[in-house]
């Protein structure tokens, strides 16, 4: 039985970049696409069967989910990198003692931090921008949704594992699952139970017990070369300091992302009230959504580049990053066409508020000005994440939203109100691009020439 999930990550060694990145991009795109769906319809159902008010709240709670669900996601991308790199070393044993070692880390830490966020919700709700009539439909989502927060962290970190070993399409119902149940759920207690924001949450966290269902029968069924023993779940610290540093990477990026939205959510509603607030929710449900095929280029790109790396195809791994900048790139144009052309009548599947209509409408055509060229600033920084090379991984990660885009969103505001927190956007997506690509080019160089293996 464990013959085969071998000979699966063997293959990413072996077949032709492209056929490859399209196996594992595909899926994971599609994966991206039906959680970016989830979350967009989620979105719909709410401020359409609810209201504006409680629109704006799940927008002030999903930043406070998301750090603490990307506890999960960043042990998991972390830890991959590092079975990635034993698979294709032929190493099992440590891709098992990887794996174990990021189960136990997980479970720990989500637990910890789920009850911090429990004990001090009255705190870190208004925190984020959950202030005046949002406070109680925030507080009501955030403490339901909290509970499912380390089956989630668990489901964030498997998912990853399972592409690691070369089987994405699983890793794609795993992502199939909860975004699917969730939108049933939504339906049943929304609308037909009428339990407004309590059942939007509590559909959301069933929806993650459904995805560990399927991860756990995934581990468990023979499907995997890595199941573990009670010996690989103890702390092995120098696996623990590899997955920490390469795990900070995505987490820095996701606490950015939710630094981010407590700006923006503080920023604007001092600038336009709770309306500014529902703009943003529905912008962040399009980011999401509209870039779910170059993000499924970027998930695809990282085992690939992983697994070639650790077996010293120095070739393979130039073709990948070639290859998935030109694809990326490709369809982050006709991303860009298709919401420029179509924004109001996207904006307005959100909302019959003809204000945020408008507002949403204006800012969105501004905020995905960059969408062509994001790609090469997200390969880049998976890159040297890939390869196990923490700090530039960190550094180019950053680089986007902390070191460019926050100074830009405290700075602008102050001078151009509404537009200036807008046009930040743009504006550190074209730098980033630019500085990434440098140091990418650079690295490339730097990999050993080509040989006959390759």
């Amino acid at each position: 039985m464990s013959i085969k999930p071998a000979s699966k990550s063997q293959l990413l060694g072996t077949e032709t970049i492209t056929r490859l990145l399209i196996k594992q991009a595909v899926p994971a795109s599609i994966g991206i696409l039906v959680m970016s769906l989830n979350i967009l319809v989620d979105s719909i159902f709410v401020g359409n069967w609810i209201n504006s008010d409680a629109l704006a709240a799940i927008g002030v709670v999903l930043p406070i989910s998301f750090f603490v669900a990307a506890l999960g996601m960043a042990i998991g991308i972390g830890g991959s990198s590092i079975i990635s790199r034993a698979l294709g070393a032929d190493d099992t044993e440590k891709a098992k003692r990887t794996f174990g070692n990021m189960l136990s880390l997980t479970v720990v830490i989500t637990v910890l931090m789920t009850v911090f966020g429990l004990v001090f919700v009255d705190s870190l709700v208004p925190a984020f921008g959950g202030r005046g009539s949002l406070f109680e439909p925030a507080k009501i989502y955030y403490q339901i949704v909290f509970y499912g927060i380390p089956v989630l962290g668990l489901c964030m970190m498997g998912n990853n594992v399972i592409r690691a070993e070369g089987a994405p399409k699983h890793a794609m119902i795993a992502m199939l699952i909860p975004s699917v149940g969730n939108l049933l759920l939504d339906y049943i207690l929304i609308n037909h139970l009428d339990m407004g924001m309590a059942g939007a949450a509590w559909a959301t966290t069933i929806s993650y017990v459904l995805c560990f269902s399927y991860v756990l029968w995934f581990f468990v069924s023979g499907k995997s070369e890595l199941l573990c023993t009670l010996q690989h779940l103890l702390p092995d610290w120098e696996i623990l300091k590899e997955i920490g540093g390469l795990g900070f990477v995505t987490l820095s990026r996701q606490a950015t992302s939710s630094l981010i939205y407590l700006i923006m959510n503080n920023i604007l509603f001092e600038l336009s009230g709770a309306d500014g607030v529902a703009v943003f929710r529905i912008i962040g449900s399009m980011m999401m959504f509209a870039l779910f095929p170059v993000m499924g280029v970027t998930q695809g790109f990282l085992p690939i580049a992983g697994y070639n790396y650790g077996a010293e195809l120095w070739g393979r791994v130039r073709e990948v990053i070639y290859t998935s900048i030109k694809i990326s790139c490709g369809l982050g144009v006709l991303i860009f066409l298709g919401l420029f052309f179509f924004t109001r009548e996207i904006v307005s599947v959100f909302t019959d508020n003809p204000d945020v209509i408008e507002q949403a409408s204006f800012a969105m055509k501004l905020v995905f000005l960059s969408v062509p060229i994001i790609s090469i600033q997200l390969i880049g920084s998976a890159y040297y994440q890939a390869i196990g090379k923490a700090i530039p991984a960190l550094l180019l990660t950053l680089l986007r939203m902390a070191i460019i885009l926050i100074p830009l969103l405290l700075i602008l505001p102050n001078f151009y109100g509404e537009f200036g927190v807008w046009i930040s956007f743009p504006i550190a997506d074209v730098l980033s691009t630019l500085i990434t690509a440098y140091f990418l080019w650079k690295a490339m160089g730097k990999l050993k020439p080509v040989s006959t293996a390759d």
